[in-house]
């Protein structure tokens, strides 16, 4: 079926097998020992091949070179071939040698400039993957309210908003009923996530209005007129029947400051960390909280002051006067900084939105008015309510907030930078007794309202700030986060005599103070330090500073200064011509002529 393979026979074809033991192993070379040529069997070195023995000399092909055995590597070497040696000014040059231009050489390439420019390429690389990254980090959008086919929305009341939005969103509106120690004033903390109001009868409390959790509540048996957080959550400062106290997050009285006594409105600069206090007797008192000494106390001269408003944009305070007027304060000067008329009657509430655009009044004549802080000061829209309002409120998405009495009326704009539109309501609700406070929760669709019933926490969608800046006001940093923020923003604070107007001013030099300040150093010296002194020529050697050589050289200074004021003097009188040469022609209305010239 089939053959048997077989081992082939040793023959002419099938070289013979040495046998093991007769083949002898190869010395090893060492290092210091010359390689030499392999020969035959039984055969010893002799003399080169030649002519003669060619037979016997093994053939190797005329190209091939001998490997000397390296004690590293097995891997056979390539012989190295010789290195060329070239020209650098050849290789960096322009072209242009064969047009007869010659060649002109190029600047060469240094490594710190080459650093450089990879740092930078790399330091702007990550600039842009930092943008990307926060664009999507920004990605959350504001809320709005539309009705269904032309529905109005001052119709839609909180219990349909509730169930139309989640579960987290409806969990943030919801009453308290505090009848007993009513009406209250209310405070969101800079971050939104912290609520403390106070009662008239001595009803203090701090929660955490997001989780429920109490932080502290205490009844300090007296008259509680305003409350405030300080620049943090850990702070709380409350404007009692007599002074004013501060209190930690546990309900301990701190500090008793009886310097601001009989205080009716509290504000809080953030970045000057600066208290304002209005009291019943006309004062307007700036407390320093980060060294607890006052910085300016000023008298406004409008009797009891019970209406104010801070300016976020430049932390200027707005005081509401009897007589119809609001005033603009600074701590840095003592009389207003400026005086705006705004209802014939007195003033009731004052608010001024995020961006210092826009000021909102309300007075004893029942209108609502929305001002222009631009520098114009003028009324932009009016609208006449029924009851009018006595409380007011912006929120940071422009919102407009008018308690009148139990009702609440929010109005909208187009958005941001716009003025609300106070034709039609956005929302209107309710409430179980009349306004005593209100506010609009920092990046939060909510409205917080103090009435003489307890707190009502409204839902309004579009209100706050979609996105907040983590290293600013972070709702949910923890307490070694707000320790770090605390000393990064006091030694960031801001002077208190920095507070103006317009802040752009401050990068702009003041030329009528500098030269007053100029006028007065003269006539306290006697003398103009900053004169150009006169020409004193320097001396020569070798007789060159002879008295004749020096008087003429300050003789030839004077004279080509006399000659530059000459040409100043006749440049200005040739355009004063020009000037009164264009007016006559425009005052005459006639067609120029050639003959113009020659008439004086």
């Amino acid at each position: 079926v089939g053959e048997m393979e077989t081992a082939p026979k040793p023959g002419r074809d099938v070289p013979p097998k040495k046998d093991k033991l007769q083949t002898k192993r190869k010395k090893p070379r060492r290092y210091w020992e010359e390689e030499t040529v392999p020969t035959t069997d039984g055969a010893s070195p002799g003399p080169p091949c030649n002519k003669r023995n060619r037979e016997l000399c093994p053939q190797r092909p005329k190209n091939a070179h001998i490997l000397k055995k390296s004690r590293i590597s097995k891997k056979p070497q390539v012989p190295k071939k010789p290195r060329e040696w070239k020209n650098p000014e050849s290789q960096r040059s322009l072209s242009g040698v064969n047009d007869g231009l010659g060649s002109s050489p190029l600047p060469r390439s240094k490594a710190k400039t080459r650093s450089r420019l990879e740092v930078a390429e790399a330091e702007e690389e990550e600039t842009s993957i930092k943008a990307a990254r926060s664009e999507l980090l920004l990605a959350e959008e504001p809320g709005f309210l539309e009705g269904e086919d032309g529905e109005d929305t001052a119709k839609i009341c909180q219990a349909d908003i509730v169930e139309a939005v989640d579960i987290a969103s409806a969990a943030k509106h919801f009453d308290l009923n505090l009848r007993q120690f009513g009406p209250y004033r209310l405070n969101y903390s800079r971050t939104g996530r912290h609520l403390a109001f106070g009662g008239r009868r001595g009803h203090v409390a701090a929660l955490d209005w997001v989780t429920k959790k109490l932080m502290c509540e205490i009844n300090v048996m007296e008259a509680v007129r305003d409350i405030r957080f300080l620049h943090s959550e850990a702070l709380l400062a409350v404007a009692q029947n007599r002074w004013l106290h501060i209190y930690d997050n546990q309900g301990i009285e701190l500090h008793c400051i009886r310097r601001c006594d009989r205080v009716t409105r509290l504000e809080f600069l953030p970045f000057h960390f600066l208290l304002a206090t209005a009291s019943e007797t006309g004062f307007l008192t700036y407390l320093d909280v980060s060294v607890g000494k006052i910085v300016a106390a000023l008298n406004a001269r409008a009797g009891r002051l019970d209406v104010m408003s801070q300016n976020p944009y430049n932390a200027v305070i707005h005081l509401g006067h009897s007589n119809g007027t609001v005033s603009l304060w600074s701590p840095a000067m003592k009389e207003p900084l400026a005086k705006i008329l705004c209802h014939r009657g007195g003033v009731r509430a004052v608010a001024v939105d995020s961006t210092g655009t826009y000021m909102a009044t309300s007075g004893l004549d029942h209108q609502l008015k929305i001002f222009d802080l631009r520098g114009t000061y003028q009324p932009l829209s009016t609208r006449t309510l029924p009851h009018g309002a006595g409380h007011l409120a912006f929120s940071q998405r422009g919102l407009l907030v008018a308690g009148m009495g139990d009702v609440v009326n929010i109005w909208a704009g187009q958005g941001k930078a716009s003025p609300p539109s106070l034709e039609q309501p956005y929302l209107t609700h309710r409430l179980s007794g009349p306004v005593h406070g209100l506010q609009f929760c920092p990046f939060e669709d909510v409205l917080g309202v103090g009435h003489s019933g307890g707190i009502t926490s409204m839902l309004v969608p579009g209100a706050g700030e979609p996105n907040f800046d983590g290293l600013e006001s972070n709702p949910y940093r923890s307490r070694k986060q707000r320790q770090e923020w605390e000393v990064k923003a006091l030694l960031e604070k801001v002077p208190a005599e920095l507070i103006c107007l317009d802040p752009r001013a401050l990068a702009e030099v003041d030329v009528i103070s500098l030269e007053q300040g100029k006028k007065e150093r003269i006539e306290r010296l006697g003398y103009d330090p900053e004169a150009k002194a006169p020409f004193q020529p320097k001396p020569k050697q070798k007789g060159r500073s002879s008295t004749a050589s020096l008087v003429k050289r300050k003789r030839k200074v004077m004279d080509e200064e006399h000659r530059d004021k000459v040409r100043q003097n006749l440049q200005q009188q040739q355009q004063q011509q020009q000037q009164q040469k264009e007016a006559k022609a425009k005052s005459t209305g006639a067609r120029p002529s050639a003959l113009d010239r020659f008439v004086c």
